[in-house]
């Protein structure tokens, strides 16, 4: 029984750098799409607001970059890399 909980464990700790190559590889064709999209949207100028960052969106008019990110984290459950880059995206596409 010990033999085989031994292998079980083997067998993921090996396949976990293939798992996190593949979900970071899904995760950048992600980001490429939705830079696509936001380019499509921009071009047509159709704005999407999302429910509650309205409050994102006044942060970022005054200036305020940093704080603009913290509150979409609160909001979204995001990490920072990803919050930072959605807040970047609403500032561009703003202007």
């Amino acid at each position: 029984m010990e033999i085989a909980t031994y292998l079980v464990i083997l067998a993921l700790v090996l396949q976990y750098p293939l798992l996190e190559s593949r979900i970071q590889k899904i995760q950048r064709r992600a980001d490429r799409i939705e830079r696509k999209l936001d380019l499509i949207l921009g071009h047509l100028d159709i704005q999407v607001a999302e429910p509650g960052l309205e409050q994102v969106a006044a942060l970022l008019r005054e200036g305020k970059k940093i704080e603009a990110i913290k509150v979409y984290r609160q909001l979204t459950d995001a990490g920072l890399r990803e919050a930072k880059e959605a807040v970047e995206r609403m500032d561009v596409a703003a202007k």
